[in-house]
């Protein structure tokens, strides 16, 4: 199974037959309340490390998902788009929000990993 790495940003990835899942965590969604809505990207956009390319709306808030790596969006999540409450019933599953083609598959190695990312929200 592959392994999931985690971004300061909340969003988690998971790197598959050399695409990149990437979606909001369990922490975040939490922090937001119930998702009312959600913008993803375009396939085929290039997209930079760090670089705000989702929003997800909440009866809270709105915030921007960042691209946890360099790379071209290879797909968005049109159940999510459709049934925006995903993200919170299903962060790290069928709520995820878009793939990504990654530019340099190793940066990945560069995020958090699980016991990282708990210590690291732990720290908030």
């Amino acid at each position: 199974m592959a392994e999931i790495k985690f971004t300061k940003d909340h969003e988690w990835v998971k790197l598959e037959g050399g695409v990149a899942t990437i979606g909001i965590t369990e922490h975040a969604q939490n922090a937001l309340g119930d998702v009312v809505f959600v913008e993803l990207p375009e396939a085929g956009r290039e997209v930079a490390a760090e670089e705000a390319i989702a929003v997800v709306e909440s009866v809270k808030a709105a915030s921007d998902v960042y691209a946890p790596i360099a790379g071209k969006v290879v797909e968005a999540n049109q159940a999510l788009v459709d049934d925006p409450s995903l993200a919170n019933s299903a962060p790290t599953a069928e709520g995820w929000f878009f793939k990504i083609e990654p530019a340099d598959p190793a940066a990945i190695n560069a995020l958090m990993s699980e016991s990282d990312y708990a210590s690291f929200v732990d720290s908030l």
